[in-house]
């Protein structure tokens, strides 16, 4: 098993979920990764470590890369769910990010699950259900006030249909850190940012 990788980032393409690294054996590994942990990579060129899980099908061998410890194990938690593939995994954690997942299984938030693209509320409803005890173990901190205003911004905006995606996109890009902005401040600004594009 490949636990880990540490090396020189070689590729990272704007997105895209894969991102090559090599090592300093000379070997380059393509690693399929959420869409935070390609918001916090370092540009190409530098140093960088990702712990991996390789998941092996029939005709597929892929390697998925988290950067730390706890999101590989929110990934394998979520792969221990019936009908639920590394893709749609990685769905969840683009989507939602590693403690809001958590949050969202432990407190059955099945409008926070059905943001996520290819899951509706019925297989909401059944991951909840299904998970909910398998990450008692996973310490996430508790949402702060401006998370949980994020979150009702960005199913409000899902609600006015836009993507999970772009919604989550357009308020973490109109957020204020150490601001208390209210979730009707977080959707006009995030509604304005979404006309620009």
């Amino acid at each position: 098993m490949i636990a880990t990788i540490r090396g020189t980032l070689v590729q990272r393409e704007p997105g895209n979920d894969l991102v090559v690294i090599e090592t300093d054996g000379g070997i380059g590994y393509a690693v399929s990764i959420p869409l935070g942990v390609w918001e916090r990579l370092p540009g190409p060129g530098a140093r960088c470590t990702l712990y991996t899980e390789l998941v092996v099908r029939e005709d597929d061998w892929t390697l998925y890369g988290f950067d730390s410890a706890t999101e590989r194990l929110i990934f394998q938690r979520l792969l221990s769910a019936s009908g639920l593939g590394p893709r749609l995994a990685l769905a969840i954690l683009s989507t939602l990010g590693p403690e809001r997942t958590v949050r969202s299984i432990q407190g059955k938030d099945i409008a926070a699950l059905s943001t996520v693209s290819g899951i509706g509320k019925k297989r909401a409803e059944k991951l909840a259900v299904e998970l909910s005890d398998r990450f008692a173990d996973v310490a996430v901190a508790p949402a702060a006030a401006g998370a949980r205003s994020s979150d009702e911004a960005v199913k409000a905006l899902t609600a006015l249909g836009y993507s999970p995606a772009a919604a989550d996109e357009a308020v973490r890009t109109v957020l204020v850190p150490g601001a208390s902005d209210g979730v009707q401040e977080l959707v006009r600004r995030a509604l304005q940012q979404l006309a620009r594009r």
